[in-house]
């Protein structure tokens, strides 16, 4: 492991925003039933695959939800600390989230974290196919003008990695619990982004 910290010295963050930058608070079985999705079905692929009609409104209603628990968000322990030390290093930042990227923005803006990113460096959950597909990955990598050995993505959730491995990036998984449930798909294992900004600082 200790060998993978090199990692963090890649110039290009791509962060997960709920559960990551945030503490998790979302209830997906509680959504999929205000929607009226069946248990363990993925909630945004579900309704893509909707017809319009039905679509349309679910979305909103979605986008309801999520506002008002980004209304109440709240940052991770080490969330602002970790991004003004990657502000510090020039780093540049993004986010890839299941999120909307209006609501994603929103939330930043709740945490008082947005100025540490830029609005086209959002990608939400209708920006492109969304994660575990690597589409946001490789939008933000040429906005960027990098390939995929100078980005890392960092998450909490198994989508999260799958993403990271399908773009061929580094990954972080961020699990407060200790559990590390996909040791195979993460590169480094932290249990706190103040963690992940500790190791970042003694490889600075």
């Amino acid at each position: 492991m200790p060998d993978n910290y090199a990692l963090l010295q890649r110039k290009y963050w791509i962060f997960d925003l709920d559960g990551t930058l945030t503490v998790a608070v979302h209830d997906f079985n509680a959504i999929r039933k205000e929607l009226g999705i069946p248990e363990k079905q993925p909630i945004i692929e579900t309704l893509k695959s909707l017809p319009e009609k039905e679509s349309l409104p679910l979305q909103v209603k979605l986008q309801e939800i999520e506002k008002k628990l980004a209304r109440n968000a709240r940052p991770a322990p080490g969330a602002k600390i970790l991004l003004e030390v990657l502000h510090r290093l020039d780093y540049s930042l993004g986010i890839l989230t299941l999120n909307s990227r209006e609501n994603a923005w929103f939330t930043l803006e709740s945490l008082g974290l947005e100025q540490y990113f830029s609005e086209d460096t959002v990608i939400g959950r209708w920006c492109e196919e969304p994660k575990p597909s690597p589409n946001g990955i490789h939008k933000l990598l040429s906005h960027w003008k990098v390939t995929a050995s100078d980005a890392l993505m960092v998450g909490d959730y198994l989508y999260d990695l799958q993403v990271g491995r399908a773009a061929e990036i580094a990954t972080v998984h961020v699990d407060p619990n200790g559990a590390f449930s996909w040791p195979e798909l993460a590169d480094i294992r932290v249990n706190s982004l103040d963690e992940l900004a500790s190791l970042l600082a003694e490889k600075s």
